[in-house]
């Protein structure tokens, strides 16, 4: 009889490269290489080294300098020599189709930058028929400029006869040139399709939020993997996959809320993340139908992070994008029970900063101007969540009261 052995499938190994510059200084590219490693892990990769270069400007050859690019092709000889092959590079910026083609003759390993790797995680997540149109669309998208590296193994040969292509010439295109048109053809034509599906998706959903009736639409907004859905389970008591990745949630999920007899809507929606490209945000637009439609954003924010002000910067800014800044709204300040300081020396007279601050003396810096529109909460250990579902219901309780004030069926069970 025989004996089969499972073989334990390895996680690809990354190398992840990314640039400190004057409007990015060396802590702030250590905090996006954090979250570029935590991007890699939620697709699969595992992270074994990281490059960091001081310039100016990224190269428009290399994105790195010749040397730095260099370095990194030494290491990755040096560990295939060792019989450890590295996987990927991946690079913190998006990178042009010159870059990726310089940079690959060069490494001759996989090249991925930030907006091609946020691409893979959608695709896997991505499981309604709306998610997975709007990946291929954002796909073709990203692709679309990018089509020439696809086609650099093939030689422009020229052909016909007489002069044997001077300037003017019809007709005397290589095969790879031809072949570039036909696929740009093709992906142009695709995304015309994804557009029209989308539309139809679209009207769709339109038809399906008009049949919900008189409720009030609450929507959760907030940075990738700062306890969205965790937040919506408890809310709503249903079971939306949760879990620590990033982009763990990509569909739009939406449930009917019952707080002391008032019904309302609650979306928890796909979460936020720096240096998106507008393309990106684009293609999923109509999954942020939700938050457009929305009567309340409920904006979730993970105060444990170190950088969580700059998470929250990028939110608003995307709402923005959305046109949907001028929404009422209020502030979830997630993760209590993981926050963090770094106590000061008495004899340290330096100014403190945000590290040094307890969660009651930050409670009194700027987010004291914000009154009643935020709350200092934890899902996961459930600390002030009945404060919350309080709050929640107050401000559901005034918007329908504006929004539907000759409801009398709801009024009554309201007041």
């Amino acid at each position: 009889m025989k004996e089969f052995v499972i073989s334990e499938v390895k996680a690809e190994t990354a190398i992840l490269v990314g640039l400190i510059t004057q409007q990015q200084n060396e802590a702030k590219t250590k905090e996006y290489l954090d979250e570029l490693e935590f991007l890699a892990d939620t697709a699969g990769a595992v992270t074994v080294k990281r490059f960091t270069q001081k310039v100016n400007a990224p190269s428009m050859v290399t994105y790195v300098g010749k040397g730095k690019l260099e370095e990194i092709k030494q290491y990755i000889k040096a560990e295939e020599e060792a019989e450890r092959e590295i996987g990927m590079v991946i690079f913190d910026d998006e990178l042009s189709a010159k870059q990726m083609r310089n940079i690959e003759k060069e490494l001759n390993v996989k090249i991925l930058d930030r907006t091609s790797l946020i691409l893979d995680i959608f695709a896997m997540r991505a499981q309604t028929a709306s998610a997975k149109t709007q990946v291929e669309l954002a796909q073709y998208r990203y692709m679309l400029p990018r089509l020439q590296r696809l086609w650099t193994h093939l030689e422009r040969q020229g052909g016909g006869s007489g002069s044997g292509g001077g300037k003017g010439s019809v007709g005397l295109r290589g095969p790879g040139e031809t072949q570039l048109e036909m696929d740009r053809r093709i992906i142009l034509g695709r995304m015309a399709l994804l557009k029209e599906r989308l539309a139809e998706i679209d009207k769709q959903k339109t038809t399906q939020r008009k049949n919900r009736g008189r409720m009030i639409r609450t929507a959760l907004v907030g940075y990738t993997n700062v306890g969205k859905s965790t937040l919506m389970n408890l809310l709503s008591k249903s079971e939306v996959f949760a879990e620590n990745k990033l982009f763990a949630t990509l569909d739009t999920t939406v449930r009917k809320v019952v707080i002391e007899n008032l019904p309302f809507l609650l979306a928890d929606t796909v979460g936020f993340i720096r240096k998106l490209p507008t393309d990106l945000v684009d293609s999923f637009k109509s999954t942020l139908d939700e938050v457009r439609e929305a009567d309340l954003l409920v904006h979730v924010v993970d105060i444990s992070h170190p950088d969580f002000e700059e998470q929250i910067q990028v939110v608003e800014n995307t709402l923005k994008e959305l046109d949907c800044a001028d929404k009422p709204s209020m502030i979830v300040f997630n993760k209590i029970d993981s926050y963090t300081f770094v106590e000061k020396d008495k004899d340290d007279l330096t100014p403190a900063t945000k590290e040094n601050r307890t969660l009651d003396e930050l409670k009194h810096t700027w987010m004291a101007r914000l009154h009643d529109n935020c709350i200092f909460i934890s899902a996961r250990e459930r600390i002030n969540i009945d404060e919350l579902r309080d709050m929640i219901y107050k401000k559901v309780r005034e918007l329908h009261v504006q929004k539907y004030p000759y409801n009398d069926f709801l009024y009554e069970m309201i007041e």
